[in-house]
């Protein structure tokens, strides 16, 4: 297992640098399998199992699995504000992933949200073109609980007809900014809700609907 240490300034004392997976080929490839699933079913929970990762804080292990899956030297990465001021967060994803953590959301390929109540507009991300809808932002939501709040009713590919889903925590105009953004699709950025131990998909392909409450 790989060791080192972060500093935040030449006058602090170096810390540990948290270790990535215990088994970084299989444990990725499981990863992979799960988030994969995920894309391919949307709506549906996958379990990810994240082992003994535990990143400094407020990263979550099941983020922190999915950072170390997907993100490498290729893949921009943006932070929201609570992971960006965290130094510890930052030494952990550029030692596990070689991912470049980028200032303007609209340059990143993936964009990491530690606190999923205060995400910035969905439009801000990067919405892809009609030539390369694959370049748009895939923006991974974390500290996710499911089947706590409004539900909303999707359908498209993947699904036999419709199926249910509630994340929380999320801002009062998430709903209405997903359903403006499927709505560009193939243009569009794509979503990953990461709770406590399972994992669930939103591709810009599929179509939402508000749940009467």
């Amino acid at each position: 297992m790989e060791s080192a240490t972060a500093t935040s300034g030449p006058n602090d004392r170096q810390a540990p640098l948290a270790a990535g997976f215990t088994d970084p080929v299989h444990d990725a490839q499981a990863c992979f399998r799960a988030i994969m699933n995920a894309m391919a079913r949307p709506g549906t929970r996958q379990t990810l199992k994240t082992g003994t990762l535990a990143p400094p804080e407020p990263l979550t292990p099941t983020a922190a699995a999915i950072a170390l899956t997907l993100f490498d030297y290729d893949t921009p990465v943006w932070l929201d504000r609570a992971l960006m001021s965290s130094e510890p967060v930052k030494a952990f994803l550029r030692f596990h992933t070689g991912a470049p953590i980028v200032g303007e959301p609209v340059d990143a390929a993936f964009a990491l949200v530690g606190d999923p109540k205060q995400l910035i507009p969905l439009a801000s991300f990067n919405q892809g073109s009609a030539e390369y809808p694959d370049e748009s932002t895939t923006v991974i939501l974390s500290g996710q609980e499911f089947d706590t709040s409004q539900k909303v009713t999707l359908s498209g590919p993947g699904i036999r007809d419709t199926t249910a889903l509630a994340v929380n925590p999320i801002p009062p105009v998430f709903w209405d900014q997903v359903i403006s953004n499927n709505r560009q699709f193939p243009r569009g950025i794509d979503l990953i809700f990461a709770g406590k131990t399972d994992i669930a998909a939103l591709p810009r392909s599929t179509s939402v609907v508000l749940t009467e409450v």
